[in-house]
């Protein structure tokens, strides 16, 4: 079986080319719904060597053949281990030539897996780079006057991160990595130095104060995950990952002298659990219940960095569409066994962003100083509970005539957790990107899901999947 397909991108070659070979590229270019994680990227595209997790332990090894390498227009990678033999006998040539007004890129891919399966990966592939290219061209306008070098483009910053073994973490490192910055990673265990990765040791409750030596811009992910039943112990976890490791952050983004923005998590929770038809922009009041309660802390413990005169951003997120982590692989799971549905009468509001997305902004919090402050990081348009189960049933291909009544969420997440994330009704708007013209890539919930699950199809391709 082979494949080969070409595509057009308004972009110089060059600049293609230097894009894969940044650290991240192989990550931003994997696809969610595809079961190999990467776990190592190659140093070099003349002859090095790219790992792949499997599912049970097993790997996938990639070598780049030197004799398929020509700098700047053609590098070339071989299987050369891989626990099934039909993906053993894989060569994928990548080559990149000049067009008028950009450049052509193709792809031509021998093996034994089927052309079928090829023809959804490699869709993927092709719209993430070039929506990435696209992204980047934009943050060259969105960059502030201190973001940029003397030639007035934007200058390499190095960038500190927590909660980097998550699915948004790993997402915006591989991001910030091809858009040309360095990124630290926070740890909270020992660092390995063998990883490749740039890590330093954070201790969340007495982080050292060496930590941010020669860090521009902190962003902070990490906190305990909110999936889950809503017990006492949880909550405490909850609570207690968010406000005391963040207060201390602040404090050090506070004293530093290089550390200018602060970008920290937070959650459309903030506005509280159920706020019917009501518009929540980025000024909204906040609302009650246990999320409320821990977001208001949240945003509260960057207060010392902000006394300090550093830019700080709350990222407020939604539910976010992510093919690999969060919401999105159990809703795929339950419509793919037939027990997809709306709940109740699917008229609950249901505020999300694509992963894309989430990153595109924490990108420009990094580096555009008009955004301070909260920030509403949801797509444009919410809809209500029963278009989200008609438009992921049709991308799945599967049923969704059942009705599940609130027992089921409740089932799951006790009736505390199902009342503040499952059956949370929030109609959020990003209002302050929307007034800085910010540009959504899946501003329709069609769009995320089918670039999630694998629905789209090949950019202008040219070729054949025999």
């Amino acid at each position: 079986m082979s494949l080969t397909t070409s595509h057009f991108v308004p972009f110089d070659r060059e600049d293609v080319w230097d894009w894969h070979t940044r650290n991240g590229a192989v990550v931003r270019l994997s696809p969610p719904f595809a079961p190999m994680t990467p776990v190592k990227q190659a140093e070099r595209l003349s002859d090095g060597t790219t790992v792949f997790s499997l599912p049970a332990g097993l790997k996938w090894v990639a070598r780049h053949d030197l004799s398929g390498y020509r700098r700047g227009h053609r590098f070339t990678d071989v299987c050369v281990s891989a626990p099934l033999r039909s993906l053993s006998n894989w060569r994928h040539v990548h080559t990149f030539a000049d067009a008028p007004g950009g450049t052509v890129i193709t792809d031509e891919v021998s093996t034994r897996v089927p052309g079928s399966t090829l023809t959804g990966l490699f869709a993927y592939r092709q719209h993430q780079l070039f929506e990435d290219l696209k992204f980047l061209r934009r943050m060259s306008v969105y960059t502030s006057p201190e973001f940029r070098d003397a030639e007035g483009g934007p200058r390499s910053l190095t960038i500190a991160v927590t909660g980097t073994g998550g699915t948004v973490g790993r997402a915006l490192c591989a991001q910030l990595g091809t858009a040309g910055h360095t990124v630290i990673r926070l740890r909270r265990g020992p660092v390995r130095r063998d990883s490749g990765d740039k890590a330093r040791t954070w201790n969340p409750v007495d982080p050292d104060p060496s930590l941010l030596d020669g860090v521009d811009v902190l962003v902070h992910l990490a906190g305990e995950p909110l999936l889950g039943r809503f017990t006492e112990s949880h909550k405490r976890a909850i609570r207690d990952s968010r406000t005391a490791p963040t207060r201390y952050l602040a404090e050090l983004v506070a004293a530093s002298p290089t550390c200018h923005t602060m970008v920290s998590a937070s959650a459309i929770g903030f506005y509280g659990h159920d706020r019917g038809d009501e518009l929540l922009t980025d000024t909204s009041a906040a609302g009650d219940g246990f999320l409320a309660e821990v977001c208001r802390d949240w945003e509260r413990a960057c207060q010392s960095a902000t006394d300090a005169g550093k830019r700080v951003v709350t990222i407020r997120t939604g539910i976010v569409l992510a093919g690999t982590g969060g919401v999105l692989p159990l809703l795929k799971m339950l419509f793919s066994a037939g027990l997809g549905g709306k709940f109740g009468d699917g008229s609950i509001w249901f505020s999300w962003i694509s992963l894309d997305d989430l990153t595109d902004i924490y990108c420009r919090a990094v580096v555009d100083t008009a955004l301070t402050g909260p920030v509403n990081a949801t797509a444009p348009h919410p809809v209500r509970n029963a278009e989200m189960t008609q438009k992921l049933a049709r991308e799945l291909n599967r049923p969704a005539f059942l009705q599940i009544p609130a027992l089921g969420p409740k089932l799951l997440l006790g009736s505390e957790g199902a009342e503040q994330i499952a059956l949370a009704n929030q109609r959020v708007i990003p209002t302050v990107l929307e007034s800085l013209g910010h540009t959504f890539r899946h501003p329709t919930i069609g769009d995320a899901l089918a670039h999630e699950l694998g629905g789209e199809d090949l950019l202008g391709s040219r070729g054949s999947a025999p």
